[in-house]
């Protein structure tokens, strides 16, 4: 049996390899991220660590949080260079569908006022957040910009996914707090499960070629 800590494959596959099973993994990964983004602000008992920076950037700018998602998205992108990572359909796929998911779930979702239910939805959505994740990262059809940089740092450096996360996040989530961004319990709570959540997950989700399966 496989270690919990043996390095999972995440390098982009063909898309002639399992096309409708891998594209309705990262289409159903990214619905499912962009409806825990949709509980977490509904929740509202903090942002996760990069929401916090986009907001600390829009302070700080002057501009929509929109831009500021847009320009975080695009200097992640410059960052991918040193660490040769391509983005690929999941890349795209991941501005569209998520944005469309996130206003969908805010849009049906109702305001929670009592404090067990938003305690109960934002520890949901934080599963949810790691579980999807796992789900459209695992279809190995490229990685969203802010994933992608986690499993390039994972290539370059054989770090466990669980470690570059949880670092990704806490660097993003002190940054974003420096610039004024708001910090709650969910906040924190986010930064520091996130990683072994997508790690755990990813040993389930993860795509795997004919030869990773033999024994």
């Amino acid at each position: 049996m496989a270690s919990i800590s043996t390095p999972v494959d995440l390098s982009p596959l063909s898309i002639r390899t399992r096309p409708l099973l891998r594209l309705g993994q990262l289409i159903g990964g990214l619905v499912l991220y962009g409806a825990s983004m949709g509980f977490m602000v509904r929740a509202q008992l903090g942002l996760d660590p990069w929401d916090v920076l986009h907001q600390g950037l829009a302070q700080r700018l002057g501009w929509s949080f929109g831009a500021v998602t847009a320009l975080t998205g695009v200097a992640v992108l410059l960052a991918w260079l040193p660490l040769r990572q391509r983005p690929g359909i999941g890349t795209v796929a991941n501005v569209v569908v998520i944005a469309i998911s996130v206003d969908t779930t805010l849009g049906l979702t109702p305001p929670i006022d009592a404090l067990p239910g938003q305690i109960s939805v934002m520890i949901g959505a934080i599963v949810l957040n790691g579980f999807a994740t796992a789900v459209y990262v695992g279809a190995r059809l490229g990685p969203g910009p802010r994933d992608g940089l986690m499993t390039g740092l994972h290539a370059r450096t054989g770090w466990s996914v669980r470690l570059v996360r949880t670092l990704i996040e806490l660097c993003v989530l002190a940054a974003g707090w420096l610039l004024g961004g708001t910090v709650g319990v969910g906040t924190v709570l986010y930064a520091l499960a996130i990683g072994p959540l997508a790690q755990f997950f990813l040993r389930f989700a993860a795509v795997r070629e004919k030869k990773d399966l033999c024994p």
